[in-house]
């Protein structure tokens, strides 16, 4: 009897023990560590922006200068006319070169087309290009369109009459 005298005190000691380390209060946890802090966006300075070119006018008439611009700007024309669309075009900015495509696409008013002509250009500043179309035995009298593209987006058109 006196082991178990003996083994009695001591389980109920390794007990408690066990209980008291199960139970035992968790310590403080430190403070999380300061977070270290994100280096301030300093603001990009802006891109230049891209260099643009832009139709600003188209003149049609029978005839055009040495500055390729249209001498008396028309909308009728006669059948044996040499017509001349006078594109005028700008950078933003004038010291700029801007390659480009212009393209005419000249209509006849059912939609046919009658010419169609593209130049791969280097723009510069203001500029004038010219397109033209011609018929020796005559255009059929009706109504027609001439538009113009740039990088093969129509930005203006001009209507007009052959009699």
């Amino acid at each position: 009897m006196s082991r178990n005298r003996l083994l009695y005190p001591l389980s109920a000691a390794l007990a408690a023990t066990l209980a008291l380390s199960a139970c035992k209060k968790s310590e403080p946890t430190p403070p999380p560590a300061p977070a270290e802090t994100a280096p301030v966006a300093t603001p990009m300075e802006p891109a230049a922006p891209a260099a643009a070119a832009s139709v600003t006018a188209v003149d049609l008439g029978n005839s055009v200068g040495p500055d390729n611009r249209v001498a008396a700007p028309a909308t009728t024309f006669a059948p044996n006319d040499t017509i001349y669309a006078a594109v005028s075009t700008r950078t933003a900015d004038a010291a700029a070169t801007v390659p480009g495509k212009l393209s005419a696409r000249w209509t006849f008013q059912d939609g046919q087309t009658v010419h169609e002509e593209s130049r791969d250009l280097n723009l510069t500043g203001d500029g004038v290009t010219t397109f033209q179309i011609s018929k020796p035995d005559g255009f059929p009298a009706g109504r027609y369109k001439v538009e113009i593209s740039l990088d093969g987006s129509v930005v203006q058109s001009k209507e007009f009459e052959v009699k």
